[in-house]
């Protein structure tokens, strides 16, 4: 190979996953190809070069100071190639692929959807449900709204469009509701609550916030995500826990409510988009999403007593 000739494109991906993810194996899920592709394209690259990119350290990788150059170079280089892809992209009118959960998704965005083409008409707007987009999934995304707590990761652009609150929220028909209407918060703490696996530490939080000693000790049913959890609530099976926008709606109908009003936690909600260059579609949206969140917060009771 002269000096002047690149090594093959391939090679020079493989070794840009694998520096930025630290793994042969994560590199290979992320490209969809074998741990043994992954790895002869390393040794081709290394062959050429007559010298190691990275060394083994306990079971990870380390990059060697010739494996620093080249991940700075094609980091860089990669990084430009995505911009230029998202740029053109968008200028042909492609939709803003926008991530979420799917109880964000079912509770709050779809509901929004007629307004949001309203008033941002010219944003194509295509929705992808992701439980878990803290992951380098959200490089495949344009954005993704999210309930988090920071710090932030570096390697993101993310604006914050409301702190988060939540409260516990029940339906009038609850059969319990006449024995703690009018009681004080406190007297959720011997109810056997109903609760969420994707949200356990829930609880804990809003009860810390209230000033209570602690969360409910009588554990209710249990359910995998937060839009059952509160399709639970809704047919009278208990007390439930929840963030306010999510119930703005069923609060306004007089389906649920919430007695004892809402509490701040350290979460956010965000709208975090790939550090891969500034998409001017994001501001708009965020903006919108912002409005809309300060609506919900209105309607919703944001104190309540313990």
């Amino acid at each position: 190979m002269s000096e002047r000739e690149l090594p093959p494109l391939n090679a020079l991906r493989a070794f840009e996953a694998v520096a930025r993810r630290q793994s042969v194996s994560a590199a290979a899920g992320e490209l969809h190809v074998t741990h043994g592709a992954i790895s002869r394209q390393l040794r081709l690259l290394e062959e050429a070069l007559g010298r190691p990119l990275f060394t083994r350290q306990g079971r990870g990788l380390q990059l060697t100071a010739a494996g620093t150059q080249l991940h700075e170079g094609t980091s860089a280089a990669f990084g430009q190639l995505r911009d230029s892809w998202a740029g053109l992209r968008r200028g042909s009118s492609a939709p803003f692929v926008l991530g979420c959960s799917g109880s964000l998704l079912a509770r709050w965005v779809i509901p929004r959807l007629d307004r949001l083409a309203r008033d941002l008409p010219d944003l194509q707007l295509h929705l992808s449900a992701q439980e878990d987009p803290l992951t380098p999934a959200l490089a495949e995304l344009d954005g993704a709204l999210l309930l988090a707590a920071p710090p932030w990761p570096a390697n993101w652009q993310v604006t914050e469009l409301a702190a988060e609150w939540i409260g516990p929220v029940l339906s009038p028909r609850y059969a319990g509701w006449s024995r703690l209407a009018g009681q004080p918060a406190r007297a959720l703490l011997d109810e056997a609550v109903l609760h969420t696996a994707s949200r356990p530490q829930a609880w804990r939080d809003w009860a810390s916030a209230a000033g209570l000693p602690g969360p409910p000790t009588a554990s209710g049913q249990g359910f995998a995500h937060l839009y059952y959890l509160l399709e639970a609530a809704l047919a009278g099976l208990g007390v439930a826990i929840a963030p306010a926008p999510l119930v703005a709606d069923d609060l306004a109908a007089g389906r649920l409510l919430a007695p004892w009003g809402f509490q701040p936690t350290p979460a956010r909600w965000i709208l975090a988009t790939p550090q891969r260059g500034k998409d001017p579609r994001a501001p708009g949206l965020a903006s919108w999403l912002q409005r809309e969140l300060a609506m919900d917060e209105q309607t919703a009771p944001l104190a309540g007593s313990a």
